[in-house]
């Protein structure tokens, strides 16, 4: 069951480790590439920023952006600020969609995400976690998916596996992480099934797409190559 208070209470922790390892950055460290091609750490930064103020419309009923061009032409504009402005915006957006949920609302509404994507409302305080999570990995300061608190690795895994079934271009995929529970995924492409096993770090970079899958055991096939997210 999906509890949002306490997904909250995560994020919060999670934006706590981002601020104080991008605090221990300087303007020239922002500026270097983040491991997302194209983006430097100041457009990570400027996108969870943003990020956090379109899940705020998220929750109080408007467009999660007003358009894609408005989304890319606002991360472009705040990329290349000073540590100071950076750490500044990151903690007030951060503060203002906590504000926002502490509204008393009914968290079992159908609310509306980029493209079209619908969720429950329950689900946008994972959903932020998983931003802050997974871009905090992507400015390589030494925060890696084997950092990652436990809970939260499982829960990605399910979510991505959920994401992925019945997918067209997905073969039928039994993924186990560190001999757990099996899970299954794809299976709309012509195929399979193919099991893949590995530690949960490693099967969750092969689902996110920030690792290749190379340190994972594959049998019954090639290692299935996933859509982009």
């Amino acid at each position: 069951m999906i509890d949002h208070a306490r997904d909250l209470d995560a994020v919060r922790e999670a934006t706590d480790r981002l601020l104080s390892a991008t605090g221990k950055l300087d303007d020239a460290a922002l500026a270097l590439p983040s491991r997302l091609p194209g983006w430097s750490r100041g457009h990570v930064l400027a996108h969870l920023s943003r990020n956090a103020d379109a899940l705020v419309n998220v929750l109080q009923g408007r467009p999660m952006y007003a358009d894609s061009e408005t989304r890319d032409r606002d991360i472009e504009r705040d990329a290349l600020r000073p540590r100071p402005e950076q750490l500044t915006d990151l903690a007030g957006s951060a503060d203002r969609l906590q504000a926002a949920a502490a509204t008393p609302a009914d968290w079992s509404r159908t609310v509306t995400l980029r493209n079209g994507v619908t969720d429950s409302a329950s689900r946008i305080p994972f959903r932020r976690r998983v931003e802050v999570e997974l871009h905090h990995v992507d400015l390589g300061v030494g925060y890696e998916l084997e950092d990652l608190p436990e809970d939260f690795v499982s829960r990605e895994i399910e979510f991505l596996a959920e994401r992925f079934d019945g997918h067209p271009d997905v073969v039928s995929t039994r993924m186990t992480a560190d001999g757990g529970p099996v899970r299954t995924t794809g299976g709309g492409a012509e195929g399979g099934p193919v099991t893949v096993r590995g530690t949960a770090p490693e099967l969750l970079g092969w689902l996110c797409g920030r690792r290749d899958g190379s340190a994972l055991t594959v049998e019954g096939g090639p290692l299935p190559v996933l859509p982009p997210l």
